[in-house]
This record gives C-alpha cells, sequence and structure tokens, in this order.
C-alpha cells in the first residue's frame, strides 16, 4: 500500500493534520502499519508539491491542516480502480534469503528454515489473538488487514514446510576445480615455457 494514497483516502474524509492523518492510518491498519510524524510529513509535501492537496490557514493552536484537491480526488479514484500488480510489491526477502542459504558455504540451510517457521509461527498465534479480541462492526476494516496477515503468514509456513521437504532431495552439485590447460583448437598441448615469446626465443 502507498502512504500518499492512503493519507489521499483519509483526507477524503475531510481537512486534517499531521498528527490526526496519522493516527488515523493507524486505526484503519489496525497499527499493523506504524507511522512516524516524519513520513506523514515528508508524503503531505509531495502531495502539496503535486497538486494533490492543499495546506489550509493554520488553527490557534498553531495546526495547519490539509485537505485533498480535485486532482487528489482523480489520482486517488485511479488508485481504488487500479489492480495492484505483483512487481509493485516489494521482493520477497525471506525466499531470497533462503535462495541464497543454499549456495553459500557453511550455512546451515534447515536450521534457517526452521527458524523462520518457529518466528512465523509466533506472529500467525499473535495476529489470530487480535483478529478475536473484538468483533464490533466498527473494527471490520482493521479486521480485514490481520485477516490478509494471517494469510499471509499461513502461506508462509506452508511454504517454508515445502522448503524443508524438497531439501531432503537436494543434493548439491560440486563446482569441478580449475584443472591444467587442455589442447588447442589443433590438438596441441600448450608449451608451459612459453609465455610472452619464450617458447619461440628458444
Amino acid at each position: 500500500m502507498s502512504i500518499r494514497h492512503g493519507l489521499l483516502a483519509l483526507l477524503e474524509r475531510g481537512q486534517m493534520y499531521g498528527y490526526q492523518l496519522r493516527a488515523a492510518f493507524e486505526e484503519s491498519t489496525g497499527s499493523t502499519w506504524p507511522l512516524n510524524i516524519g513520513q506523514v510529513y515528508t508524503t503531505l509535501s509531495r502531495l502539496e508539491r503535486d497538486g494533490l492537496v492543499r495546506p489550509m490557514p493554520e488553527s490557534e493552536a498553531g495546526q495547519r491542516p490539509y485537505e485533498i484537491t480535485e486532482a487528489g480526488r482523480a489520482d486517488l479514484a485511479l488508485w481504488f480502480a487500479t489492480p495492484v500488480s505483483r512487481a509493485d510489491r516489494p521482493r520477497d526477502e525471506l525466499s531470497i534469503k533462503l535462495a541464497l542459504a543454499l549456495t553459500t558455504p557453511g550455512i546451515d540451510v534447515r536450521s534457517v528454515v526452521q527458524t523462520q517457521r518457529a518466528a512465523t509461527m509466533r506472529t500467525l498465534q499473535e495476529l489470530t489473538r487480535l483478529k478475536y479480541a473484538s468483533d464490533r462492526p466498527e473494527d471490520l476494516p482493521w479486521r480485514l488487514v490481520l485477516d490478509a496477515m494471517v494469510f499471509q503468514a499461513e502461506a508462509e509456513i506452508r511454504w517454508l514446510d515445502h522448503c524443508e521437504t524438497s531439501l531432503v532431495r537436494y543434493r548439491p552439485t560440486e563446482r569441478a576445480a580449475p584443472g591444467p590447460p587442455g589442447p588447442d583448437d589443433a590438438g596441441h598441448h600448450p608449451d608451459p615455457a612459453d609465455r610472452s615469446g619464450e617458447g619461440a626465443r628458444r
């Protein structure tokens, strides 16, 4: 998810200043994606630069709210109407880590898999606990976020089980060490003394 579009969606509800946006963002996602206030104001500055939001006059407390522009509404509508591509998501660090572990000398790949499975199982248990902590209708938005995270954790555990099963049959191919030079295309073996013209001078 883009923080940019998350803030635009919140501003579609009405004017808000930075701290209100951060609180509303975390409430909407069940605090599963914490934001620091610096991220919020940096994103607001870029949205203002791009003409998607505009700052409003400061309040008596010195807080400056922002509101979405028509261009911002159009950008937000396009985002909601466009499916999320796999290419738009971050690379899967875990799959890259395991691929590298297979080809790095001295790494116990099974231990890496088991350590990750234990961590993912703890995460799954905590997410499940949070999911059933409340069943109020107004909590549906963040429960859906939790559902997605639960499904992802379950899928990761199944994939790790698959990895461990595959490792049982895995037999790495040893790379051959460099050997002595072979014959050239004419069938002649190179003369070790023939370096930099030495052979031609003898």
